[in-house]
């Protein structure tokens, strides 16, 4: 009897930017009278079936992206004699859909940390349950990835996660609703030597996979202070304090090594965090722009954000402390015009943001803008085949819209073909040599350009066009480049870099775990951050 652990996808290149924590996290939870469990990530290759026999238990975390594919993997695991367990956020939020189109025996709900031994153990008895609800642990509760039973050759990056839940309530966003408000901190102490364990082996680029790496603004502060509200305050800044203990900690790592965040745009105003972030190598930081006018931020529930000039002199502020930005863009708005798009390339490439990310206005379950869209749905319900458009994942990939919201002036052809420009302006090779400048070396500039490069090709090149033939290109291209990209992504062990000596030594990471937890099936990092 065997453990699998699955990530599926419909898009294999053979080597990722990024590994799917959560796919790592699991297995440290994986009971140890079962052995090491087998990890398959579908964005390197996809499940080989003979590889699954009766009596074997097979673990798979959906997303809304890839819940269709991972309908097909669970479907052909029971049709071998499996017992099939589905977990992750769309999981946690239809769970019923699991049982009737992935032929689920169980579903796990909300964090697998707990949850992910007692299905095991069930299985191995026959007799699984048939939801678990996993909750949401705390930080404490945490664990490390079991890297030893990664291939390192075929990621650039590695991920791991130092806090989770978003205080925000932006309109097309599930975290705060999944993961929750309240931020659930892991401690600096676990969050360091997990990253010790990654670089020993080779990896000096990690993704701090976190729903909000930023999580007290300097305007929570203030308002508990207005608010004399003792209690917040101090779990505010307690909260904070923590963040700024863990950049200290970052910054005493070797010097080459680079962390990559997700935070909002606050950050921009709190020059005494950006600059802890600079120390700390933290390079850069997916952040969320969304739209570029008053009416744009708005529509999202996003409005604390700046606009128009402001927005840019925020954006350039980020680079001033030394923070490179992945600037977020929604298109498809109600209030957006066709001005909109050349004005936000404009904007991307004024306010020197490094790179960009475009996506067309997308209702994800979970969300404020899914809620209101079913509703109005409802009324009038648009099929596509026999499927409800507001179950568009399960429409297959090939005939699957591109938008799913009508446009008060614009068709979704047209939205989606000036959102496929914008991007093709931003990514030009003159713009991305200019952009690269920002590098230290010749070997850095070439990976920033073929970087640069692969996530053209595969969050555009394969996401946005609806001509298979260039689809089928973009992704022959883009694991061409991702095979360079692994070569300049590469690094050294460094076997003797030494753990830190903490006043209360926490369990190093590396060494065996008790089935008490992990960040569980809920929490892919994924870099389109939509849902």
């Amino acid at each position: 009897m065997s453990v699998h652990l699955v990530n599926p996808s419909d898009n294999s290149f053979g080597t990722a930017v990024i590994t799917p924590r959560w796919l790592f996290v699991l297995a440290a939870a994986t009971p140890e009278t079962v052995g090491d469990p087998i990890l398959v990530d579908e964005s390197l290759e996809q499940i080989v079936p003979d590889s699954i026999k009766d009596g074997d238990i097979v673990g798979i975390s959906v997303h809304t992206g890839n819940a269709l594919r991972g309908y097909q993997v669970g479907r052909m695991a029971r049709k071998r004699g499996a017992w099939v367990v589905y977990g992750g956020i769309h999981a946690t939020l239809f769970p019923e859909e699991c049982f009737e189109r992935g032929e689920a025996h169980a579903v796990v709900k909300g964090d697998g940390d707990l949850a992910w031994p007692k299905v095991v153990a069930d299985c191995l008895k026959g007799t699984p349950g048939k939801v678990y609800e996993g909750g949401r642990i705390e930080g404490s509760e945490f664990l490390a990835a079991r890297w030893d039973l990664m291939a390192a050759d075929k990621y650039m990056w590695a991920s791991v996660q130092t806090i989770r839940g978003c205080p925000k309530h932006c309109s097309f966003c599930s975290v705060w609703r999944t993961d929750g408000q309240k931020p659930r901190q892991r401690s600096h102490q676990r969050v360091v030597d997990e990253i010790i364990s990654l670089r020993r082996i080779g990896f000096r680029f990690i993704a701090l996979a976190d729903d909000n790496f930023y999580p007290v603004s300097l305007t929570d502060l203030r308002q508990a202070k207005e608010q004399n509200n003792l209690a917040k305050l101090e779990e505010l800044q307690a909260i904070r304090r923590e963040r700024f203990q863990l950049m200290d900690e970052l910054a005493k790592l070797p010097k080459d090594m680079v962390f990559f965040t997700q935070i909002t745009m606050e950050a921009g105003e709190d020059g005494n965090f950006l600059d802890a972030m600079r120390k700390a190598n933290i390079k850069g930081a997916l952040v969320g722009v969304e739209a570029v006018t008053p009416e744009g931020l708005k529509a999202v529930y996003k409005d604390w954000n700046f606009s128009g000039e402001a927005l840019a002199r925020q954006l350039q502020t980020f680079k001033q402390h030394g923070v490179h930005v992945l600037g977020s863009f929604i298109f498809g708005l109600p209030t957006d015009k066709p001005a909109t798009f050349d004005a936000t390339a404009e904007m991307a490439l004024k306010a020197g943001i490094t790179f960009a990310q475009f996506v067309m206005m997308t209702p994800f379950p979970g969300t404020v803008d899914f809620g209101r869209w079913e509703k109005e749905q409802s009324k009038d319900p648009m099929m596509v085949g026999d499927v409800p458009i507001t179950r568009y994942w399960l429409i297959p990939t090939e005939v699957r819209p591109k938008m799913f919201t009508p446009h008060p002036t614009m068709s979704s052809d047209e939205i989606r073909e000036r959102t496929q420009r914008v991007w093709d302006k931003f990514y030009t090779w003159g713009a991305i040599w200019t952009r690269s400048a920002c590098t230290p070396t010749l070997r850095a500039r070439l990976g920033f350009i073929f970087l640069s490069k692969l996530y053209r090709q595969m969050y555009a090149g394969t996401g946005i066009s609806t001509d298979s033939a260039r689809r089928k290109k973009s992704k022959r291209w883009a694991r061409w480049t991702a095979h360079q990209c692994k070569k300049l992504f590469k690094a050294n062990p460094m076997p003797e870099l030494a753990f830190p000596e903490w006043p209360a030594s926490p369990v190093r990471a590396g060494q065996p775990y008790s089935a008490m937890g992990t960040t569980g099936l809920s929490n892919p990092f994924v870099v389109m951050r939509d849902e």
